[in-house]
């Protein structure tokens, strides 16, 4: 199946999730105006980054009965949310009141990313295909553009405050184009009952350590990379939003090739091959000494990190009932999202004892553990 359409199939989802990364890429690119403007140091920013983690794990334990409360509402609603969420950040003028514009805007925009990741894998099982991979690599050519954009935005003298609208009515736009109430065909799949109505605990724990490691490696390339290149290298202020930009931009490319190569190679191969590249990547940053050098990194761990996500989910949702995969896919990204949000915590606190450079030795350790769970994932799931 070809790239468009798979993206014809998936438009709705799609474009939910090209919102979450106008959210994450604005945040990533204006990271250091928000730092700066709250008056937070490393530490604290990195505590305050915890604040979303919380949001985040209460709405997808909430995900399931959400999708089941408004049925075909749920992922126009989640998308809308999204669009208030974006602005939050605009009212925070100390760490605290970070934490909890953070605090909201982790639980809807997580909602979202959860209703359309589960709406993705339903329309999977019913077209017997690959789909995940062009949907993420849409969020990251999403949040690729936006914190490029940023990056410019910043260097002309505009702040968060100015930009943030801006993100959210593109949002809006977007979501308002994939609204969609449309409910799924019933499946016609004859093994369907026979996985039973309950998730296989087992696969859905390693599925959430690989996510885990995987968000670490994402999503603190993410929020650290912009901060790294501007205060370890001595780059110019808004020189730094380019590593985000390299990140969203690069994992686009790397998530339309796993588009194709998952459906020759099975997601199990592509998880582990990108293991490696991730966190060979995240040492290239953590001992780069000019800022193309970073740059570099980046991109080794963009490639990395882009197919492990999407990847993962068709794995989940391969192995479980149609009636069990929401159930599944929140649990996993309980796990999973812990990651993306402890990641940058964790970074934040090792740079405030030691430096960026060891958060991001750190950050390879973390992703390499993916390597031994996705054996152990491919053994069970079959």
């Amino acid at each position: 199946m070809s790239v468009f359409e798979a993206a014809k199939i998936t438009r709705t989802p799609m474009l939910t999730l090209a919102a979450v990364g106008l959210n994450w890429g604005g945040l990533a690119g204006l990271m250091p105006d928000i730092k700066s403007t709250v008056g937070a140091s490393d530490a604290v920013l990195g505590m305050t980054l915890l604040a979303s983690a919380v949001g985040s794990m209460i709405a997808l334990w909430f995900a399931p009965r959400f999708g089941v409360r408004v049925g075909t509402l749920a992922l126009p609603l989640s998308g809308l949310g999204i669009v208030v969420a974006i602005l939050l950040p605009v009212l925070a003028v100390s760490p605290v009141t970070l934490a909890l514009a953070l605090f909201f805007t982790g639980a809807t925009v997580a909602l979202a990313d959860m209703t359309a990741n589960v709406r993705i894998a339903g329309l999977e099982a019913r077209a017997g295909l690959h789909l995940q991979s062009v949907n993420h690599a849409v969020f990251s050519l999403s949040f690729g553009l936006t914190a490029f954009a940023v990056a410019f935005a910043r260097q002309a003298g505009f702040d968060h405050t100015q930009v943030l609208p801006v993100i959210s009515l593109a949002a809006l736009v977007l979501v308002l184009f994939g609204w969609d109430r449309a409910a799924l065909p019933p499946i016609d799949d004859p093994d369907d009952a026979a996985k039973g109505s309950a998730p296989p605990w087992g696969v859905v724990l390693i599925a959430g350590l690989i996510l885990f490691a995987g968000f670490v490696g994402e999503n603190s390339t993410e929020a650290w990379s912009a901060l790294h290149i501007e205060r370890t290298i001595g780059a110019p202020a808004g020189a730094g939003s380019f590593g985000p930009a390299t990140l969203g931009l690069v994992m686009f490319a790397g998530r339309l090739g796993g588009q194709l190569v998952a459906s020759r190679f099975g997601e199990a191969r592509l998880i582990l091959v990108s293991a490696v590249l991730g966190s060979i990547g995240a040492v290239i940053v953590a001992l780069a000494p000019t800022k193309a050098v970073v740059l570099a990194g980046v991109a080794v761990v963009a490639l990395g990190m882009a197919v492990i996500v999407p990847a993962t989910n068709s794995i989940i949702g391969r192995a479980v009932s149609d009636a069990a995969r929401p159930l599944a896919i929140s649990r996993a990204w309980m796990a999973g999202l812990l990651g993306f949000f402890i990641g940058p915590a964790m970074m934040g606190g090792l740079a405030e004892l030691w430096s960026l450079r060891v958060s991001f030795g750190a950050v390879a350790l973390i992703v390499a553990l993916i390597v031994p769970a996705v054996l152990a994932l491919g053994r069970r799931a079959g």
